[in-house]
């Protein structure tokens, strides 16, 4: 009895998440990965084999990647103190060059090598790679932060177009073709408007945006765009959120039409989002 209880309970699930498979069926999704999420191995795993369901029921699903705590590991052992501004990473020409080793190398390789042993089949890029991203320095006091002066998606459309899912790393080129660290957050933003995604869903390590930081259970559900600029005055939206949150709202304003922060510890969050009728985060909208 109890396993025909489950099997009606699996097939009830399928049926709910019927309606979302129609709706994103060809559609690209844009997923942002990082933070502390990426730490632990069974959440990656968890998150990787999320995005291969998603690919084989016909979703386009393009993984933007960041990796902070890997740069914040390797800057340690070489005696280097990582330093930050308004969320963001200062950068010297040594911070850099380890940007560049741990993103592009080291966590690009071995997230395209998971999705490979779990059925899925991937390409790593970078925002190097055939022009994706060109950067310009942000600002003098940040270095080698770039921020993006233009985009050309070819190359995932290309990735995607051949039935691959493309994993993409955040650093980018100037016109010199010096590297630059981009915010992950903000290539995903601008990658999303750039690629019409259906949706981008930014996952970190915290719930969503919580009225109180410090209260798990004073995540709001919904934020419209219109409402980030003065929960940032009163301090809800403040440190690494606030480029979270700007970032999305800056998808909506590119067409994206759902945006979600959705915490990536969760077991299967990317799935609950996308495919139920039940929300983990919080969405925002126009």
């Amino acid at each position: 009895m109890d396993e025909k209880i489950s099997n009606l309970q699996r097939a009830k699930v399928l049926i709910e998440a019927l309606p979302y498979i129609q709706k994103y069926n060809g559609k690209i999704v844009v997923v942002k990965y990082g933070g502390n999420a990426m730490i632990s191995d069974e959440s990656r795993r968890a998150v990787m084999g999320d995005i291969v369901l998603l690919s084989l029921i016909g979703v386009k699903v393009v993984l933007v990647h960041g990796g902070g705590p890997e740069i914040n590991e390797l800057l340690g052992k070489i005696g280097k103190q990582p330093e930050f501004k308004d969320g963001l990473r200062v950068t010297d020409e040594e911070t850099s060059e380890v940007v560049q080793m741990v993103l592009a190398g080291k966590i690009n390789k071995s997230l395209v090598a998971l999705i490979g042993t779990l059925g899925g089949r991937a390409i790593g890029l970078s925002g190097m790679d055939a022009g994706m991203l060109e950067a310009r320095r942000l600002s003098d006091c940040l270095g080698y932060v770039g921020e993006i002066a233009s985009v050309n998606p070819q190359a995932i459309f290309d990735v995607l177009d051949k039935g691959y899912i493309p994993v993409i790393s955040t650093v980018a080129a100037d016109s010199t073709g010096h590297c630059y660290n981009v915010n992950a957050d903000t290539a995903a933003s601008r990658l999303a408007g750039t690629l019409h995604a259906e949706s981008l869903i930014s996952m970190t390590d915290t719930k969503g945006i919580l009225r109180d930081p410090n209260n798990p259970d004073t995540l709001i559900p919904v934020v419209n765009v219109s409402e980030v600029a003065s929960l940032i005055r009163e301090g809800v939206i403040s440190g690494g959120m606030i480029p979270k949150a700007e970032c999305c709202c800056e998808a909506i304003r590119r067409g994206v039409k759902r945006v979600f922060i959705i915490d990536g510890r969760i077991p299967h969050s990317i799935l609950i989002e996308t495919l139920t009728d039940s929300g983990v985060g919080t969405m925002f909208h126009g």
